[in-house]
């Protein structure tokens, strides 16, 4: 088992497809490629009962965590699989996370079991045991390409295809999902510990991007709220 930590600014931007292109080709130009291509990354993230964890986020508090289980294409039981621990205060995101096969991770949700005494894992444990049970929320998908700059500690992905699932919640069972942004539209994320560099800035600038706040797991707990809620008229 491996564990990661990451401390950064990530700033989230939807493209049109015409802005996507622009900001895409320059990008290309100026960064080096991710060496994995372009990867279809499936994110499921884990809530309470009563989805306390998502509803918090919704309300974009200066404080928020969340929890969730991410796999690099399509999973098999034996799949390396990454179980993250995402906080975010007052602008900053910090991640924990750590590598295991998926059936591992579905045993410390289903079954309790203790992940390790490395700090990350215990700090991952103390998070389940403080909210108690943990079920599958949502699933997320998205087809990422990722660029990167190791000397100035920027990372730059787009995320075509945004989709969803609040059914078959397993990183086992298929790539299909229902599209969460318009067609064609992209949700570019920017990350660093540091400040944007010139032509970046200039860049968003120039094609009339702006910063917004998104959380794709918050914006697919709240359309199928919507979705509840008709079908509750329909029946009365």
């Amino acid at each position: 088992m491996v564990s990661y930590v990451f401390k950064r600014y990530e700033n989230k931007y939807i493209l049109t497809p015409e802005q996507y292109e622009t900001i895409l080709r320059e990008v290309e130009k100026r960064m080096d490629p991710d060496e994995f291509g372009e990867t279809t990354i499936q994110s499921l993230y884990y809530d309470t009962p009563t989805c306390l964890l998502v509803r918090n986020s919704i309300l974009k508090p200066k404080y928020k965590e969340k929890i969730r289980v991410r796999s690099y294409g399509l999973a098999t039981p034996d799949s390396k699989v990454y179980l993250e621990l995402k906080r975010k205060s007052k602008g900053i995101v910090y991640k924990r996370r750590i590598s295991l096969k998926e059936t591992k991770c579905n045993d410390f949700f289903e079954k309790g079991e203790s992940l390790g005494t490395d700090q990350i894992s215990r700090e991952i444990d103390y998070f389940k045991n403080f909210y108690g049970t943990l079920r599958p929320l949502i699933l997320i998908l998205y087809d990422r390409i990722a660029f990167k700059k190791k000397e100035i500690d920027l990372r730059i992905t787009f995320d075509r295809n945004t989709r969803y699932r609040s059914t078959r919640l397993s990183l086992c069972d298929g790539l299909d999902g229902i599209h969460l942004l318009e067609q064609g539209h992209v949700l570019m994320e920017i990350k660093s510990s540091l400040g944007f560099p010139m032509w970046l800035t200039k860049l968003l600038s120039e094609n009339k991007v702006y910063k917004r706040s998104f959380s794709k797991v918050g914006e697919a707990y709240k359309r199928e709220l919507t979705l509840s809620r008709q079908e509750a008229k329909k029946i009365v």
